[in-house]
């Protein structure tokens, strides 16, 4: 695998166990339906979230979560349509990005709750 794909699924563990900390419930990790993907799918208390999860090694070329373009969000809107029709699920939901920047010993994580809307 692919150091960047390391440092991803390295980023999505400590996500999760960050939620996990925060009383979040995880209900799915990698949830796809064809090429789109949700990263963390989580319930927090009724409300479904899902997780968008940006991780680098530095912030030098800008903060993770400004990698969740316009279109990226679009791609999100979609698999998320998808996962409620497919589950039933039928109350509240948002959209959230955990950016992480892991620098050799040192993590920071940046938890953007309701991080954009549906259009």
């Amino acid at each position: 695998m692919a150091d960047h794909n390391e440092l991803g699924k390295r980023g999505e563990l400590i996500a999760c166990s960050f939620l996990k900390e925060k009383g979040y419930s995880i209900l799915q990790t990698n949830w796809r339906r064809g090429r789109l993907e949700i990263d963390i799918i989580a319930l927090d208390g009724d409300e479904l979230v899902f997780v968008e999860v940006k991780t680098r090694a530095t912030s030098l070329f800008g903060e993770p979560e400004e990698a969740v373009n316009p279109q990226k969000r679009r791609h999100l809107v979609q698999a998320a349509n998808a996962f409620v029709i497919k589950s039933g699920y039928d109350k509240g939901s948002r959209f959230d990005v955990i950016s992480i920047i892991i620098e050799k010993d040192n993590c920071a994580i940046h938890h953007i709750p309701d991080a954009f809307y549906p259009i």
